[in-house]
Parts: structure tokens; sequence; C-alpha cells
């Protein structure tokens, strides 16, 4: 009961000291009066043994004694000053993040912004209230710097950044200055692809520029690259995309007989007894699928229809189109 008592007064002072209530949008200046400082742990054991210093010193009226204490408590009283100023007067700002799907890292992308004319060393930022993987970073004087923060997802549809905590220790490490921010960035999470699905399923009859012979007329989509295939059945407007000496994979065309069907990837169409988060899945598998095998193909999705259409801004509209799908905050 006490630690739960405890943890709430702690709470309840973030958001009323440190501003924790709302995501903050566009760039943010740290003033001074958003940077907070404590003594750190090696800080208290300075102090006490400064005291000491001062006890012996004055017991037995040393001189030299009573010059070196303050000579000492001066130069904590200085690394105060340089561990408050080595945070205060930053800018933040957000950058970009790009989509994922659930049960992977979102990366946010955040810009620090340093215009005077002192350095800044060793700013730590973490996820505030979370085990996360801390990142460090020097900024130069009238220099800017990047870091990329990972956050786990577990669902679909909108995740706004978490809030973070800078903090600082720098120079001497006799003090922990801090400040919060919680940056108004958010990625969007597609539903993750069913591992196992069906095979990509073609309903109608044959599409206007369709071949119903069977042969080498009829274009069923590209392949991974074989040993043994025609260099006349590689793919080339495929392979021109992705340098092989890059990285690229080699593709071939694949022919298939019979009339070349429409592509409909349709929500209603799928069986009623999945329930809502497998049937996006399923489709979102089949949205990949069907880009892979260059296949143009369209969505619908309760009256919604997209496409038919092929390519990188066709695929993004699906997969955004089934990661907002039923949500209230879909915009």
């Amino acid at each position: 009961m006490l630690a739960r008592l405890r943890q709430l007064a702690r709470d309840g002072a973030d958001r009323w000291l440190f501003q924790l209530s709302a995501p903050e949008a566009g760039e943010v200046l740290l003033t001074m009066r958003r940077v907070f400082i404590v003594p750190s742990g090696p800080g208290l054991a300075f102090a006490g043994l400064l005291l000491l210093m001062l006890v012996g010193a004055v017991n037995y009226n040393l001189g030299l004694g009573h010059a070196l204490t303050f000579l000492a408590g001066s130069c904590a009283v200085a690394d105060m000053v340089m561990t408050a100023r080595n945070l205060a007067l930053l800018r933040l700002s957000p950058g970009r993040a790009a989509p994922v799907f659930a049960g992977e890292e979102a990366r946010f992308e955040l810009h620090l912004h340093n215009r005077t004319r002192r350095d800044r060393y060793a700013v730590w930022i973490d996820v505030h209230g979370a085990a996360a993987p801390r990142q460090a970073a020097d900024v130069a004087a009238g220099a800017s710097t990047s870091v990329l923060l990972s956050a786990p997802t577990a669902r679909r549809g909108w995740q706004h950044a978490p809030r973070l905590q800078l903090s600082t220790r720098f120079p001497l490490g006799l003090f922990r200055a801090w400040s919060y921010w919680h940056p108004a960035l958010r990625v969007l999470v597609y539903p993750y692809p069913e591992a196992d699905a069906p095979p990509l399923p073609t309903q109608g009859a044959a599409s206007e520029d369709g071949h119903g012979q069977v042969g080498l007329d009829n274009f069923a989509g590209i392949r991974p690259y074989q040993p043994g295939d025609p260099m006349r059945h590689l793919a080339w407007r495929q392979i021109a995309r992705h340098d092989p000496a890059h990285g690229g994979q080699l593709v071939s065309k694949q022919f298939d007989g019979g009339a070349v069907a429409e592509l409909t990837l349709d929500f209603e169409q799928l069986p009623a007894r999945l329930d809502l988060e497998l049937r996006l899945a399923r489709l979102a598998s089949w949205v990949l699928r069907a880009e892979q095998r260059a296949l143009p193909y369209s969505l619908r999705l309760h009256g919604r229809t997209l496409g038919p259409a092929l390519g990188q801004a066709h695929r993004a509209a699906c997969l955004r189109a089934l990661a907002l799908y039923g949500l209230e905050d879909g915009e």
C-alpha cells in the first residue's frame, strides 16, 4: 500500500513539475526552468568528504585545510553550474517515423540542435518509465545531431512516441541534471501478415487485355531467378529498380495458361469464422504477395475500393487502410 501511494505521488509530481500532460509539437527549447538538478551518488559522497575535511580543519585549526576544503567546494559549485548549462538551451524537434508491422520495433527519429557557442557532451536520452536502451549524444557548438529511439509495438494503428528523459552528469558527475520531453510524433503500425496465408484469390472472368490461350502470352507475375531460366524471361524492369550489385535479387517472369483473372482482395469474401484481426492479417499478407509477384490488385473494405494498381504507393495505401480499419483515431 505504501509503495502504491509513493508511486502515485511520484506520477503526480511528474505531471505537475515536468509538464508531462500533453505532447509538444514543433521545436522545443529547454529553458533553465525546465532543467532540474540534484546531487548524484558520488556527489553526496563528495559532500560528506567535504564535511569531514571541514571538521578536521576546524578541530586542528589548519589554515591549509580550510583553503583546500573551500577550494574543493567551489569546484563542486562550478560543476553544478556546468552540468545544468550542458543541458539548458538545447532545442529539440521530432523527425520521421517509418511505418512498421505489429510486433516489430518502431523507430522514432529525434533531432537535437545546439545553437549556442558551447559544445554539449554526454547527453543521455531515455524512454521515461520504460526499460528501453538509452541513447547518448554529443552536440557540437552550432551543430545538430539525430538519434533513433526504439519502442515495441503490439497492435495495429497509430502509436505515439513515448515521453523522453534527457539527462547529463557532465563534466565531473557530482550532479545529475535532467529534463522531460514528450514529442508530438507517431508511427503507423500495419497488421502483421498472416504467416501461412492461403494462395491469392482470383475471381471474375478474363480481363479485357487477357489472353485465353495456354502459352507464354499469359503473364502471371514474377518469381526469384532459378538457374536455367532463359535470358528473355528475366524481368528487367524490376531488376533495374534493385541493383544486384547492391544486394538486389534477380527475378524472372512467370507465365500460366488460361485467362488472366482479376485479382481482388475483398474483406467480405473472407470466411466469417475468422475474427477481425485475422482477416486484416490475411489481407496484409495477400497485399505483400501480390506486390512480390507484380500482379495488379484491388482492395475492398466495406464499400471502399483501392485500385486496381501496383507499386509502393498503392501498397502503402492498402496497408494504411488495413491498419486504421475500424479505429476511432483513424486519421
